[in-house]
């Protein structure tokens, strides 16, 4: 597949803004999450989408009014070192593009084969900042790119560069539902509330909690040296029946708790963990509804906290799958409004600080998101996903919507990926 890019045009906000600030503040929870959150967004061919690049072109700029922030540029105080969007409406950048072949002849690329980079890499844009020097940094690149692939058959995909800390998987999908409601012509049916305050840390930081999503790992078991290794990226559908018996092993645990359990023990066993070696699992927890008052419908930006667990490696490979998923369901039942306030404050104190990953699997379930759901007026996606995982200790969950399995994408050091997938077939 060849794809060939228009000039990108900046689209702005189609009419008056709220009254704002010049700098729009981010919590605690977006300052560790500044990385490109990259999505496909697949349409088939159907006669009604002749115009689709100037209809979802001419959609955004609409919804862009009530997510006004997404056409601004990130920066860095020079106080405190806190990230924030300047509300300068520098405008989104829009690429329109046309690909030299028809959708089937790409196949599948979200839940796709190992040489999918390649395509995906082509079917979204990623805007640059004004300097070369920082071509690239994050800070000063615009917050969102589009990109509209056209396809010989009719169909196109909609891809989009995002800022993870503009929204989480919860945010990014109900922006992507508004801007396909502009393109229909209808109200939204969630107007986002933008205020991020709600979620400022304490007056009197309290951290409560160890919170070992933070804590280093030492590393006993080389895993160092497996970076310099090449990086395979592969896609494991677990379909029902797979599903079905690893819920049994986990007893009777949901389907999220029980292929997390497993993913974490077949990783740190891809990994040749020594039994020693302290494994640490983080996986991501909305607390939309679980802070105390709940945040307001429609809240924009990031509302995910990180659950942990952690255990010597030989504790973990040695006990059963069951084990694994109690220590999952405790973590989930830990994170509550104490527990999220003290992560918040944990940020504060701890002047940004991110979370390590030395040793660490972090799983994101993206199969409830519902991004394919946006209808654009020609229906839903026929595959919305991830173009790329954010980095390397990231396993992401995700639905295929033909059969209902749920896909596991994730990539491991070349030497390990065969053991892995040793322990998807023992399944």
């Amino acid at each position: 597949m060849r794809v060939t890019r228009a000039e990108p045009v900046l689209v702005h906000a189609a009419g008056d803004v709220p009254a704002a600030d010049e700098y729009y503040f981010l919590s605690n929870l977006d300052q560790n999450v500044a990385v490109l959150m990259k999505t496909v967004h697949v349409f088939s061919p159907s006669r009604a989408r002749d115009d689709a690049a100037a209809v979802i072109m001419d959609a955004l700029g609409r919804v862009l009014v009530h997510y006004y922030p997404f056409q601004g540029s990130l920066v860095v105080s020079a106080d405190d070192g806190r990230l924030s969007v300047r509300n300068d409406r520098r405008g989104v950048p829009f690429v329109v593009a046309d690909a030299d072949c028809e959708l089937k002849e790409v196949g599948d690329v979200v839940l796709s084969a190992p040489d999918a980079a390649a395509v995906q890499e082509q079917l979204v844009f990623v805007g640059r900042s004004n300097s070369e020097e920082k071509e690239d940094d994050e800070l000063g690149a615009p917050l969102l790119s589009v990109q509209v692939t056209r396809f010989r058959c009719g169909g196109f995909v909609l891809g989009l560069a995002m800022n993870h800390c503009l929204a989480d998987g919860v945010a990014a999908a109900e922006f992507l539902r508004s801007w396909a409601e502009m393109a229909r012509g209808v109200p939204l049916s969630s107007p986002p509330f933008l205020d991020r305050t709600v979620l400022r840390a304490r007056t009197s930081p309290t951290v409560a909690f160890p919170h070992e999503e933070f804590a280093e790992m030492e590393d006993v078991s080389g895993l160092a040296g497996l970076r310099e290794e090449p990086r395979v990226h592969r896609a494991f559908a677990i379909d029902a029946d797979r599903l079905a018996r690893l819920k049994r092993q986990a007893c009777a645990c949901s389907t999220f708790v029980a292929l997390t359990a497993f993913v974490w023990r077949a990783t740190s066993r891809a990994m040749r963990m020594r039994p020693e070696q302290k494994s640490k699992l983080m996986f991501a927890v909305d607390g939309r509804w679980r802070v105390d008052p709940p945040l307001p419908r429609g809240f924009c930006g990031n509302a995910v906290v990180f659950a942990c667990c952690v255990s010597t490696a030989g504790d973990l490979l040695g006990g059963p799958v069951s084990a694994a998923a109690r220590w999952i369901q405790d973590a989930i039942r830990r994170t509550a409004d104490a527990f999220i306030r003290s992560a918040i404050d944990y940020v504060e104190v701890a002047g940004g600080r991110a979370p390590s990953m030395t040793a660490t699997t972090l799983v994101t379930a993206w199969n409830r998101l519902g991004f394919h759901a946006a209808d654009f007026g020609w229906g839903e996606a026929a595959q919305s996903g991830p173009a790329e995982l954010p980095r390397g200790e990231v396993v992401m969950f995700m639905r295929d919507v033909r059969d209902g399995s749920i896909v596991v994408l994730l990539g491991l050091p070349r030497s390990c990926m065969q053991e892995f997938q040793d322990m998807v077939d023992l399944i």
